[in-house]
């Protein structure tokens, strides 16, 4: 009668030995992901995320309404770069502690951070043949600004207008800007442009590389060489742009998003200027906002001198769409909400030569 017992004592210290000696094993191994595979479980993540995305009605809270001196002015041509309406304010050059900080000094995510990390997904997985140094970069946009005349008064908006730019892949060669009702203008080295030196300023005479390409005057090639660690590149982003009139840290939104608008970043360089503008204390989200042809997505904004820029982004796929600029106090230019410019980024190609369309 104690055979039975002995032998269920006898099995369980060899289960248990059998359990002690597995947990001194490594655990097994896990097979990677294929590149196809890995592309499919990051459009899947997209989209559960685009199901769950808040939706609604813009906020249009703005700040109290109060006078501020506001000039609108047209787009200039600087390196083919959009310029909207903005107010030259200077201000300490020293960038503000980001709100999101929590109390023990750890950071925590905003909603604005969790949507440009969505962005940042969506570019990252972007499948694209690298643009030859010999080649042009073309851009095709829908755009309009508001103008001001010199007395003040109620800003007005033209009609939307096409807006295409072919820009040298490496700036060698002279580029081409084209825009509904004014003449050609041609672009690169040993060519001569209009350059501001600030809003308001008259244009001088210049050359479009003449000191090297840098964030406020690039080329294809040289977005392609930016720091694709986040951190690094807002740092160069601010050093680069420092002194430039507005507050740093506006200057680095303002720039992030003229190179998002007419440059062809490529897929790992435009993850990391969307996860650097992440980095920017004020930036929100804007639950609904249009670009300058209608279509209908999420925004990206910050507001910073009585204007708020947004980048437009498309709900589904976070395509960037393009961007707009509302007054966000009112004022003499307008009420609160008031659109002084907005594009359409229509068409990114890359073709053989300037004039060329894809």
């Amino acid at each position: 009668m104690n055979a039975t017992p002995r032998h269920t004592t006898d099995h369980r210290s060899e289960e248990n030995e059998r359990l002690a000696l597995t947990g001194l094993l490594p655990p097994p191994p896990v097979p990677g992901l294929t590149p196809d595979r890995e592309l499919l479980l990051k459009q899947a993540l997209l989209a559960e995320a685009a199901r769950t995305e808040p939706s609604g009605t813009p906020d249009r809270r703005a700040g109290r309404p109060r006078r501020r001196l506001l000039r609108i002015l047209a787009p200039a041509v600087v390196c083919a770069l959009t310029v909207g309406g903005v107010v030259m304010v200077n201000l300490p050059d020293t960038p503000r502690r980001s709100p999101s900080a929590a109390v023990g000094g750890a950071p925590r995510a905003t909603e604005a951070t969790r949507l440009l990390d969505r962005i940042a997904l969506a570019a990252a997985a972007e499948q694209r043949t690298a643009a030859r140094a010999d080649r042009f970069v073309y851009i095709e946009s829908k755009v309009a600004y508001a103008a001001q005349s010199a007395g003040g008064g109620p800003v007005t908006m033209p009609p939307v207008h096409t807006r295409q730019v072919w820009l040298s892949v490496d700036g060698s060669r002279p580029g081409l800007l084209r825009e509904e009702g004014r003449p050609d203008t041609r672009l690169g080295t040993d060519e001569p442009v209009g350059t501001l030196d600030g809003p308001g300023a008259t244009p001088r005479p210049g050359t479009l590389h003449s000191s090297g390409p840098s964030v406020s005057n690039p080329t294809h090639t040289y977005v392609a060489s930016l720091p694709t660690d986040p951190d690094a590149l807002l740092k160069l982003i601010r050093d680069e742009t420092r002194g430039q009139g507005q507050d740093p840290d506006q200057r680095a939104f303002g720039a992030i998003g003229d190179l998002l608008a007419e440059t062809w970043a490529p897929p790992e360089v435009g993850a990391a200027l969307y996860r650097a503008a992440a980095k920017i204390p004020g930036v929100t989200v804007i639950r609904a906002a249009d670009d300058a042809t209608g279509r209908e997505g999420v925004a990206v904004a910050r507001t910073a001198q009585g204007q708020q820029t947004q980048w437009v982004f498309d709900r589904s796929t976070y395509a960037f769409l393009g961007e707009r600029t509302v007054l966000a106090e009112a004022g003499d230019a307008g009420p609160a909400g008031t659109v002084v410019g907005t594009s359409a980024v229509l068409t990114r190609s890359a073709v053989d030569h300037a004039g060329e369309a894809p």
